[in-house]
């Protein structure tokens, strides 16, 4: 393994410990400011301002990282982030935690940038086995984050937000000592025009081929977000877990992903195909969701977990197909797309689910995932309808 890909590796595990950190105290963060009860609703909100900036302003810094290199895009993402802590861990009003996740969604690139960047050293032949380390190590900075954002949490509210603004620090160090660049970068002049959040996305939906590979993305992504707008106030409502448990649940959640994605993508593509692998993790996490929406005892929730996390082996098979359906010379364009399609997900994704959680807390909170099923159960049609082969030889000339 290379150099620049362990560095990469460590910033992504460092980025999702960050992340994770405050998952299991963001509620009582918002009812500390808010002095609401139920805040379901407006943890929706914050997480889909972070999304809207993430939409508008990824795919301009997915093609900002072509004309200007992979590195100097990733160190802005890092510091954004580690702002955005501070901003919270000092926020006295909602208002201002509204200020710190705009900011961490404008500079939020460095999932869809750190994508290029392994595309740019990593031969096709070995991209979905890196993609499944890349995803393994961001399941990894979960096993750690909850579970210390929890621990932490109990100690003093505010204490998470400020471990996580020192490990996005030292994220930035790590990238700005160590990384190299990737890609040479383009000396040529920078036009305005492709400063327009919606010129990337233009290009993308212009091209068929792309859309039900977008599209998937789009729906997997919105099913995702369920999990953080809602798994803290289920098991606070269901199993009357406090912060430890909360960010236990995760962590253990974080050390099943890690493995299944570390170890099963490279087997299940080659046993079952591309299509194959990404039907197998929409199954498993739909008979996942089934089971977690009847729940009761806090144990199933654990025994399910080895089964919820085989959602996460079809991602790395995918990541690897959207990177054959562009050129090298728009491979941060087109993840920056991806990410703004995602982004997109986690706008309508939270609003959506907080907003049935609100409604549905009092009578049946587990309701949820069923809401969440039939979500995911959307992208069936869609891997159906996608053309591994044909996609990759149509997109490519297409896109130069």
């Amino acid at each position: 393994m290379t150099k620049p890909l362990l560095v990469i590796y460590a910033t992504i595990a460092l980025d999702a410990i960050g992340i994770g950190l405050i998952f299991p105290i963001l509620p009582r963060l918002i009812e500390d400011v808010t002095h609401a009860q139920n805040v379901a609703f407006t943890i929706g909100v914050l997480a889909a301002l972070y999304a809207a900036m993430q939409f508008a302003f990824a795919p301009v810094l997915g093609a900002l990282s072509d004309r200007f290199g992979r590195r100097p895009v990733l160190l802005v993402s890092l510091g954004g982030a580690a702002i955005d802590y501070v901003l919270m861990a000092l926020a006295p009003s909602l208002t201002l935690l509204m200020v710190g996740r705009a900011i961490a969604g404008l500079t939020s690139a460095s999932i869809s940038v750190a994508t290029a960047y392994i595309t740019d050293i990593s031969p096709e032949d070995t991209r979905a086995r890196r993609f499944g380390i890349f995803n393994a190590m961001f399941g990894i900075g979960f096993i750690l984050g909850p579970v210390l954002g929890g621990v932490l949490g109990d100690h003093w509210l505010r204490l998470p937000f400020f471990a996580a603004a020192f490990l996005n620090a030292a994220n930035l160090l790590l990238a700005l000592f160590i990384l190299p660049e990737s890609r040479a970068p383009d000396h040529g002049r920078l036009e305005l025009a492709a400063l327009n959040p919606m010129r990337p996305l233009r290009w993308a939906l212009s091209m068929r081929s792309l859309l039900p590979v977008i599209a998937t993305f789009f729906v997997l992504s919105a099913t995702g977000e369920v999990y953080g707008v809602c798994w803290a106030l289920w098991g606070h409502d269901v199993f009357g877990w406090n912060g430890f448990w909360i960010g236990l649940s995760l962590g253990t959640f974080g050390v099943c992903q890690a493995l299944a994605q570390a170890f099963l993508p490279g087997p299940a593509v080659r046993l079952l195909g591309e299509r194959g692998a990404i039907l197998m993790g929409i199954g498993g996490a739909c008979g996942a969701l089934t089971v977690m929406a009847f729940a009761t005892q806090s144990w199933v929730v654990f025994a399910l977990m080895p089964v919820e996390a085989l959602a996460g082996i079809g991602t790395p098979a995918l990541q690897s197909l959207a990177t054959r359906l562009v050129d090298d010379e728009r491979q941060g364009q087109f993840q920056g797309v991806l990410a703004s399609a995602m982004s997109l997900a986690s706008i309508l994704g939270p609003l959506v689910f907080s907003t049935i959680y609100f409604a549905v807390r009092d009578d049946w909170p587990g309701a949820i995932w069923l809401s969440a099923l039939v979500v995911n159960a959307l992208a069936v049609p869609l891997v159906m309808s996608l053309r591994f082969r044909a996609a990759a030889s149509v997109a490519a000339p297409q896109s130069k």
